[in-house]
């Protein structure tokens, strides 16, 4: 039987290998600036009519504030349950559709202020043990990643057992996955209001990457990673979208003694080349090469999904704002590693997370004086690990490389291309 003609197995794999590929969220401008050129092209992109969740109660919440959450799936397959094309699966190191379940590799919770203030940026790690709101097949605790493809599968089994066709209960399965998961990252964050929801999956991010390739990254030092195919030099380079795929998803080294990654790494690379690809578009007139900004386009069709009622065209002048580096980014803290019913996870501070998460959301006003440094300061000083410089030197592509992020729970400022571990 033919790849594109086998049929793709619904069976959720909760226990993954360990070459889970953990997917950068496509939001950046690349699909919301697209529609502000071209917005009736849009039309066949993917709409999931589900209540998103409001603030609970004494939950402080401005009117005109905007709330997005980006979910990045590690599933094999398009917003249909097809296979993707093989060029794909062999150039992002991912095997076939039949490896992969639904799991939320990325949760990026972004918040946009409605007084033109910075908008801020909420990386959740995956392997958060928390509660689930909906409590999918009965079980009330788990990794946050895993909440969607433990509803998507109870919620498959129950409408195929009771006689509904295959198509319309996959499609339905995955409306009910991101009912669930969005209110379970809404109350894990404390309660907070999430307006609108961008779904994309590790095809959608090969595919803006290959749009806009070769993007500038820049790392503290030089690594290598078999798992991911990740093989490096220290400093700013160029990359094209099959290494794209191995900077985002490598969380280990199996070359350097010296150098450790963890998980909280693979987060951290997320965001940097989230604000690299935003200074790509922003200085590269993307979206004046009609072939990039036709490549954009199909691949939200195919592999996107939002909300009903996510408006991408009123929100194109901040997706620009946020691009010219008006958005930093911050990594929820996890107290500690733990084992729970066999499966290693991160113990964290509930209370901790949600006072946090206020605190980003409502901030001093802009008069206010500012914090001291974080202790840790010294050792992520400004610099450019290239060339011993000031922060300041230009990248390949004519780009200023920003500071030089060490510890994966410093905030991340936009606007210049970041150096990470």
């Amino acid at each position: 039987m033919s790849r594109t003609s086998r049929p793709v197995s619904r069976r959720v794999q909760i226990r993954r290998r360990r070459v889970t590929v953990g997917i950068l969220a496509v939001l950046a401008a690349a699909v919301i600036a697209v529609v502000a050129v071209v917005a009736s092209d849009l039309n066949g992109i993917h709409r999931s009519d589900i209540a998103m969740p409001s603030a609970s109660p004494g939950v402080a919440q401005n009117t005109g504030e905007v709330n997005i959450l980006v979910m990045g799936l590690d599933s094999r397959v398009d917003q249909d349950g097809k296979p993707f094309p093989q060029e794909i699966y062999d150039a992002i190191h991912a095997e076939d559709e039949s490896v992969g379940g639904y799991n939320t590799n990325v949760l990026m919770f972004i918040h946009i202020s409605a007084n033109g203030g910075k908008a801020v940026g909420i990386s959740i790690p995956r392997d958060d043990y928390v509660d689930y709101a909906n409590a999918p097949d009965g079980v009330t605790k788990g990794k946050i990643k895993e909440d969607y493809g433990r509803t998507f599968q109870a919620t498959y089994d129950e409408l195929t057992g009771n006689g509904t066709d295959d198509a319309t209960a996959y499609q339905r399965a995955r409306d009910a996955a991101r009912q669930a998961q969005i209110q379970t990252v809404s109350s894990f964050l404390g309660g907070v209001r999430i307006d609108h929801f961008v779904e994309v999956t590790m095809a959608a991010f090969y595919r803006v990457a290959q749009a806009v390739q070769p993007i500038t990254v820049c790392l503290n030092q030089a690594t290598a990673d078999t798992f991911s195919g990740a093989n490096f030099a220290a400093g700013m380079q160029q990359i094209d979208a099959a290494q794209a795929m191995a900077f985002v998803r490598q969380r280990r080294d199996t070359q350097y003694e010296n150098v450790d990654l963890t998980d909280l790494d693979r987060t951290r690379r997320q965001q940097a080349f989230m604000i690299s690809l935003a200074v790509k578009l922003k200085s590269a007139q993307t979206f004046t090469d009609f072939g990039a900004m036709r490549s954009l386009i199909d691949t939200a069709k195919q592999y996107v999904a939002i909300d009903q009622g996510f408006d991408l065209l009123s929100l194109a002048s901040t997706a620009q704002r946020l691009a010219g580096g008006d958005i930093t980014f911050q990594t929820l803290p996890v107290e500690r590693f733990g084992t729970i019913d066999g499966e290693s996870v991160n113990i964290v501070d509930q209370d901790k997370i949600a006072g946090i998460v206020r605190d980003l959301l409502n901030p001093p006003s802009a008069t206010a004086a500012p914090t001291d440094a974080p202790n840790d300061a010294a050792t992520d000083a400004p610099r450019s690990p290239s060339d011993g410089g000031d922060g300041s030197s230009p990248s390949p592509s004519g780009s200023p490389t920003s500071q030089s992020y060490t510890n994966s729970q410093q905030p991340m400022v936009s606007g210049a291309v970041p150096c990470v571990n």
